[in-house]
């Protein structure tokens, strides 16, 4: 029979994933909250922001950066579960996991928490730096077999025992792939942890000293929720969570199969996976069902659900299981109906509905993704064009990070600004102009106004982008990032290079080309990672640049992360860009949009006389899609 106790069980590396917790952050207070608090704690040992490195792909690929960032972010969901009621009887870590149960048990100061799993971290991630090469496999059998499999393999270890068919091995790569060349022949799943070093192996004790050194001022404190050791097998007092501890947590096998099975056995009721995808459910499940067990297992996040929704989801899972929750801070108290006693007593309990688009506050619906509605302006022939960003219901948007800020591209106030002239005929940007730079918080976001005026006697009408943050008063005015000049009666859009790629042209090596622009300041997410390859001829650049798959076109003239990714190529462009700093689209002259829609760019640049670079750009089947006459770039 299960009880109503409740395990927080914390993994280790793996769960991770590139703008996980970004949509948390923006609606949970409590998780925000706690985020912040670990970033100030960490700001003690490390010179990056977490919040910063959220969507950054090559920093979440450093062990010395990922391993913190999932203790923040594990450590910060327990929070939000215990804000609803879900506490824990008994909290379980597997390898670096353990950091962040010390702390929700609160044996760990967060910045003790952090000086562990930085100092863990940076040493581990030292190892493969100083020439001690390891790896890791999982293999889908029991531990029995798998030290059977062991005693003729030189090197390689039993590093971790997760459920009765689920065992991680460590060690040297020659005898990692004798074992993995034993599960092909046999049919036997597995897979490489993809880590350049061995944890939990012999490999580690080259940093046991410096660890012990480094973690000598660390004072664990009593525990308020019991310890289960996944070290030592079983509760430990927070006592005993010193230095010497921390360095036996990375040389000693994970020991969760048994863990997992002790609390089952004892009648546990659930088991929750705190962290950003479940990486443990798998072979929890297992191993309660082994031990006949009814106790219920739930993760709280998933891969690209990283919201209050998939965390809800698995709250009601509990729920319906019997655990008890308290969302009286997020759910405002409710009336209780009575519902009819029987069928056909026609009494309706529908909600009411509310007017919630866009003709209910006097607009028209904009059909494009970055605004909402339009409206003409009734003292002149001038237009507003209305809308809301965030990086909530913009998600893309979280993978284009200057510095530590995530910022709307150039390239989305050139949509802009193109939208704005379809609704009055105007189809050339004769001139645009970048002034401040439109950052996304992390939590809320901005109103956007995009005011188009009248014409002059010539037919041109100015243009202004405008925001101001949701939460800012209505006294606060709106800040300025662009003005342009459009006009109507635009050239045709000119085509590019055929046949592709270009005729004489040599091949330019993109290899490290993202990694490269991440060191000089621009940390680009998956989104904004479409430059393909690129040739050169001359003084001419040439480049393929793709819209990521899953990224929608529709809704946009051109999607500014496949324009984005055609003014990327700016930066092969000899002359044009400095090495040593970023620089950003600044000025544009002559911008022309034809066909919309597409989803591939062939690409032209031509650098200026004065600087400046022209920018064409057709797709595969050489239709004609975006011209820009002159663009000048600035850091």
């Amino acid at each position: 029979m299960c009880d109503g106790r409740v395990v927080f069980v914390f993994p280790g590396q793996g769960a991770q994933w590139v703008g996980m917790a970004v949509e948390l952050l923006g609606s949970s207070s409590v998780f925000a909250g706690r985020m912040a608090e670990c970033e100030r704690a960490l700001g003690l040992f490390v010179d990056w922001s977490l919040v910063g490195v959220l969507g950054d792909e090559v920093a979440l690929g450093r062990v010395e950066v990922v391993q913190p960032v999932l203790w923040a972010v594990m450590v910060s969901l327990a929070a939000v579960w215990e804000s609803w009621g879900v506490r824990p009887s008994v909290v379980v870590g597997h390898s670096q996991g353990e950091i962040a149960a010390a702390c929700v048990a609160g044996v760990l100061s967060l910045e003790d928490g952090a000086r562990v799993v930085v100092s863990r971290s940076a040493l581990i991630g030292g190892l493969s730096a100083g020439g001690v090469v390891g790896g890791m496999t999982s293999v889908g059998v029991g531990v029995d077999v798998v030290r059977g499999l062991l005693e003729g393999v030189s090197g390689v270890e039993v590093a971790a025992v997760n459920g009765p068919s689920a065992t991680v091995v460590s060690g040297v790569v020659s005898g990692l792939e004798v074992v993995e060349r034993w599960c092909e022949e046999r049919g036997v799943r597995w897979r490489r942890v993809p880590v350049s070093y061995a944890s939990h192996s012999s490999q580690v004790e080259g940093v046991r000293d410096e660890l012990l050194r480094v973690l000598g001022g660390v004072r664990p404190g009593v525990s308020r929720v019991p310890f289960f050791s996944t070290v030592v097998g079983r509760v430990v007092d927070g006592g005993d969570l010193d230095a010497g501890y921390w360095f036996e947590n990375l040389r000693r096998p994970v020991l969760l199969e048994s863990v997992v099975a002790g609390l089952a056995g004892e009648g546990v009721g659930a088991f929750v996976e705190v962290s950003p995808h479940p990486v443990l459910v798998g072979a929890v499940v297992e191993t309660v069902e082994s031990v006949g067990s009814g106790a219920v297992v739930v993760g709280s996040l998933r891969r690209g659900e990283g919201g209050l929704s998939r965390l809800l989801l698995s709250a009601g899972e509990l729920f319906v299981r019997g655990v008890g929750l308290d969302l009286s801070a997020w759910v405002p108290v409710g009336n209780r109906v009575e519902l009819p006693s029987y069928a056909f007593q026609r009494r309706r309990f529908w909600l009411g509905s509310v007017g919630g688009d866009v003709r209910s506050v006097g607009l028209v619906a904009a059909r494009h993704s970055l605004v909402a509605g339009s409206m003409r302006l009734a003292d002149g022939d001038g237009v507003v064009l209305t809308g809301r960003l965030s990086v909530q219901s913009h998600g893309w948007l979280v993978d284009h990070v200057v510095g530590d800020v995530v910022l709307v591209p150039g390239a989305a106030l050139v949509e802009l600004a193109v939208r704005a002239g379809d609704e009055v005929g105007c189809d050339r940007v004769e001139e645009l102009t970048l002034h401040t730079p439109l950052e996304l918080p992390r939590r809320g976001g901005v109103h956007l106004q995009v005011v188009l005026g009248g014409p002059d006697g010539s037919g041109r009408r100015g243009l202004g982008i405008y925001s101001r943050l949701d939460d800012a008063g209505v006294d606060v005015p709106f800040t300025r990032h662009a003005s342009a000049v459009l006009v109507g009666g635009g050239g045709a859009v000119v085509g590019g290079v055929v046949p592709w790629p270009p005729v004489g042209a040599e091949v330019v090596s993109v290899e490290g080309f993202y990694e490269g622009l991440a060191e000089a300041g621009y940390r680009y997410g998956p989104v904004f990672r479409g430059l393909r390859a690129a040739w050169c001829r001359g003084g001419e650049v040439f480049a393929e640049v793709v819209l990521p798959e899953g990224v929608e076109a529709q809704g946009f003239a051109l999607h500014p992360a496949l324009l984005d990714g055609a003014l990327q190529a700016i930066a092969l462009v000899p002359g044009v860009v400095a090495e040593d700093r970023p620089r950003l689209p600044f000025a544009f002259t002559g911008v022309e949009v034809g066909a919309v829609g597409a989803t591939v760019l062939r690409v032209r640049l031509v650098r200026g006389d004065d600087g400046s670079v022209s920018v064409s750009a057709t797709d595969p089947a050489g239709v004609p899609v975006v011209t820009i006459e002159s663009l000048i770039t600035r850091p």
